[in-house]
């Protein structure tokens, strides 16, 4: 998979950028504020995913502008493709001159993993930005997913509100079983596509890590489950959840939330025994983020049979020599953006094309 051509249009503080990028090593560099993470942002949005910086579209939408619009011509599954993104207080999304139901049509279709310096809170906040991480990289693989996870935040949500109204009223518990089952539905599936993920993701990391490290630390994963027996299959999972909430009713009217789900879980990440965000150095917490993220572009060419586009946003500043020659290695053969402020740090690495970006305006 690569991109051939990208346009943007009134995006942030884009006015009117085209580039042909190569289907290598493409450095985008210049000072901080004017626009290299957008031409970044732009790419990823094609994936069908929110933003990585914000989930507001009015944001995307350059000052004193209507709406943001950004074409791309990218070859993908042995033929060429067209897609279109235009913002204003939604987006719309067309693929090869159709228009879809909405962005998350791009699911599947076209497919990139970001690196940022943000990748580092995957390691070192709360279990929030695990479940995120695994959110987004499972949605990438299974486009269903994200459209099932929706399905369940609503059902969350809803059963929220009715614990809210029992508490008020003491009136509307004997709707909770049927809330109940309806979040128990969703959430033992979605249990069981993060186990999957994770035995893929236990392999590829232990792997990546091992290499960094030159052998010296292993890496290991775990999902840490918030309910108290385990389950074999979807079905197995939600009646489990079904029988922890109805145990949980008096409690969770109480804290006015649901205790209990795959909105409670977490990851956990070991260095040989050691919780990595506990006890590991700021270089092995480095390492194990690199390594999670190469793990989900190599998962992401397993199941789909075309390698992602590499989108490596300002975290060549964050890696030393050796693991910015490890990444590049990593992506021999790839179609790779990287942005950084000074080219000085980047000396070690062989770039098949640059641009110069100042203003909003890109200079080849």
């Amino acid at each position: 998979m690569n991109i051939e051509n990208h346009v943007i249009r009134n995006f942030r503080n884009i006015e009117h950028i085209e580039i042909e990028p190569v289907n290598g090593i493409n450095v985008i560099y210049g000072e901080n504020g004017h626009g290299k993470t957008n031409i970044i942002e732009s790419i990823w949005l094609f994936t069908g995913c929110n933003s990585f910086r914000t989930r507001k579209n009015t944001e995307l939408i350059k000052k004193d502008t209507d709406f943001s619009e950004i074409d791309m011509e990218f070859f993908s599954y042995e033929r060429e493709q067209t897609a279109k993104l235009i913002i204003n207080n939604q987006k719309e999304a067309y693929l090869n001159g159709i228009k879809q139901i909405s962005p998350r049509k791009f699911l599947g279709e076209f497919q990139a993993v970001v690196f940022s310096p943000s990748v580092l809170s995957v390691i070192k906040d709360g279990p929030s930005e695990k479940r995120k991480f695994l959110d987004i990289a499972i949605s990438l693989v299974r486009p269903n997913y994200a459209v099932l996870l929706s399905k369940y935040n609503k059902a969350v949500f809803q059963r929220n509100a009715l614990l809210k109204q029992i508490s008020q009223s003491s009136r509307g518990e004997d709707l909770l079983f049927a809330f109940d089952e309806e979040v128990a539905r969703y959430g033992g599936r979605i249990i069981e596509y993060r186990l999957n993920y994770i035995e893929d993701l236990k392999e590829f990391s232990a792997d990546v890590y091992r290499e960094i490290s030159s052998d010296r630390e292993q890496m290991e994963i775990s999902y840490l489950n918030s309910l108290k027996e385990s389950g074999n299959d979807a079905k197995e999972w939600s009646e489990i959840l079904y029988k922890e909430m109805v145990k949980n009713h008096q409690k969770d009217v109480f804290r006015l939330a649901t205790s209990v789900g795959p909105h409670k879980d977490d990851l956990n990440i070991y260095l040989s025994g050691m919780d990595a965000r506990s006890y590991g150095s700021q270089g092995q917490q480095r390492s194990c983020a690199l390594a999670l993220k190469l793990s989900e572009a190599s998962i992401l060419r397993k199941y789909s049979g075309e390698q992602p586009i590499a989108l490596l946003d300002d975290v060549m500043s964050e890696l030393d020599g050796k693991r910015q020659k490890y990444l590049i290695k990593y992506f021999d053969g790839w179609q790779v953006f990287v942005t950084c402020c000074d080219r000085s740090h980047l000396r070690k690495i062989k770039s098949d094309k640059t641009f110069k970006i100042a203003d909003g305006k890109v200079k080849k």
